[in-house]
């Protein structure tokens, strides 16, 4: 037996015994665990589930052992994402600090800060939030104005940002800000961290057209930040804000090849067979069934086509900006994806509240408006499509 085959079979017997029947079913929105101080637990296995993993380092199954994570080969990783697969175990948690703090901390952050740091993110114990966004800037992230001077031993922040996904929530915020405002704008940034308890530091939810409050502004009036609390050089944090950002980017491509309707884990074919009505097993309606057969096959090419360019990554052999085709893309079919729901539920989609409608179909309605923001969030769509046009396609200015 290869050692491959008998990591398979050791993760096959350890998810046997580990992982709790209620985890292996769709993930409600309610349930979805996002870690942290505030988190709770709706159903208790789930915190079973997220501690037996964040024990074998597999919350984050790639990253260093010594940082709290797997330290699995990327043909044991791919084995172990297969094996969750198989069984439609949920994902242990959710979290920004895997997503897109974790590998800016490993490639910026001192060797103090990423033992400090990285082992809490995979635990589940530390919720981050993102402040880089400001009022009145729109898409101009270098011309922030969130000011951090110089105290000796410490930084005094005033500013706000705004789109900080979750602040209210969260327990931490990693956060640009302007150390030097005599020079040019991309050179005056720097990139910290700060706890969201700290004085000074407040949020307000911003309620949106979907009716949900994700989004915050969130105001600094005076806050201190010690200086150890500084990831990379001081004034050199716009490059490690365009890493994080690839990274973030990287994660919202990812929503466009998944299928299932945010939380509920309903398909596309599933709502389609309920409303456009099923004969033998399939779709009834041709022209519906038609759409959503192109519809997955898009889906399942753009995953394989992630799968791809992460092995091109890892051999260094990837063009950086290829994140902001990736994000383009699952903005796009992300999108698609909610206007054919509301296609296929009819006049039902017109749903906001009442007895008139289920909670399934409201919740579509609802989640079809949210949709909107994807061409926003971690860079607008027309900013991804100047940077493809720029430095994938080497088109002139």
């Amino acid at each position: 037996m290869s050692d491959l085959a008998a990591f398979r079979s050791e993760v096959q017997s350890w998810l046997a015994d580990n992982c709790p029947a209620s985890m292996r079913i769709a993930t409600p929105e309610e349930e979805v665990i996002w870690g942290g101080r505030k988190q709770t637990w709706v159903n208790p296995e789930s915190k079973v589930w997220m501690e037996r993993m964040a024990e074998r380092g597999w919350t984050v199954p790639h990253w260093p052992t010594e940082f709290g994570g797997g330290g699995l080969s990327p043909d044991e990783n791919k084995i172990l994402q297969q094996e969750l697969e198989r069984i439609s175990a949920r994902s242990p948690l959710q979290s920004f600090g895997i997503w897109m703090l974790g590998p800016a901390l490993l490639e910026f952050a001192s060797e103090e800060q990423k033992k400090h740091y990285l082992p809490p993110i995979t635990r589940g114990e530390i919720r981050w939030c993102q402040g880089y966004s400001e009022p009145n800037f729109g898409s101009d992230l270098a011309g922030l104005q969130t000011k951090a001077e110089d105290k000796g031993d410490h930084y005094l922040v005033n500013g706000s940002k705004i789109w900080t996904s979750y602040a209210d929530e969260a327990d931490w915020i990693f956060c640009l800000v302007r150390t030097n405002a005599d020079v040019p704008k991309h050179e005056g940034i720097s990139f910290l961290l700060f706890d969201m308890e700290s004085a000074g530091v407040s949020t307000s939810p911003i309620k949106l057209i979907s009716g949900f409050s994700p989004f915050c502004q969130t105001f600094f009036d005076n806050v201190k930040v010690p200086k150890t609390q500084l990831v990379g050089e001081l004034n050199k944090g716009w490059t490690i804000a365009k890493r994080l950002l690839q990274h973030e980017r990287q994660m919202i491509s990812g929503i466009g090849g998944n299928s299932a309707l945010g939380g509920s884990g309903s398909k596309l074919s599933d709502l389609a067979k309920q409303y456009a009505g099923e004969s033998d097993g399939r779709i009834a309606h041709q022209q519906i069934r038609d759409d959503v057969v192109e519809h997955g096959i898009n889906d399942r090419a753009f995953q394989l086509t992630l799968a791809r360019s992460g092995e091109e990554a890892k051999a260094g052999q990837q063009n950086a900006s290829v994140a902001s085709i990736f994000k383009y893309y699952g903005t796009e079919q992300n999108k698609r994806k909610f206007e054919r729901m509301l296609e296929i539920m009819g006049i039902l989609s017109v749903g906001w509240e009442g007895h008139s409608f289920t909670e399934r179909e409201i919740g579509v309605t609802r989640q079809w408006l949210r949709s909107k923001a994807n061409s926003i969030e971690g860079g607008t769509s027309e900013v991804q499509l100047n940077v493809i046009a720029k430095r994938v396609l080497g088109l002139p200015d």
